[in-house]
């Protein structure tokens, strides 16, 4: 079992940066590949990256690579989501994620991640 917290959540104006946090119990961590998913009122959850247990390989969203960085520490337990750039269509509610499998690829897909935080609300204003 793991258990996820994620925070960093905010307001910022566009073209600023936030960092998201997302702190997981469980002695199986180190072992999962981690993934952040956003969601909006308005569309269904969405992918956005995806880390392996060891940080060897990293996944993301057309709309969001080359501005936003996941990475891990897995001594701390915590995986992170470093936001730039940021534009209003990124405001939503982050979400994140661990995969079932040991030692898993950093799927896009939902139905891989069985384990999810609460939620961190962000919100990019003009």
């Amino acid at each position: 079992q793991v258990q996820l917290v994620e925070s960093g959540g905010g307001s910022v104006q566009v073209g600023g940066s936030l960092r998201l946090s997302c702190a997981a119990s469980g002695r199986s961590f180190s072992s999962k590949a981690m993934g952040w998913f956003r969601q909006t009122p308005e569309k269904e959850r969405e992918f956005v990256a995806a880390i392996t247990w060891n940080s060897g390989r990293t996944v993301y969203a057309d709309s969001v690579k080359g501005r936003f960085t996941i990475s891990r520490v897995n001594a701390k337990s915590t995986v992170y989501l470093q936001m730039n750039t940021l534009k209003p269509e990124d405001t939503a509610v982050y979400y994140c994620a661990a995969e079932g499998a040991p030692f898993g690829s950093g799927s896009k897909y939902e139905k891989d991640y069985p384990y999810w935080g609460q939620g961190t609300p962000v919100t990019v204003s003009s």
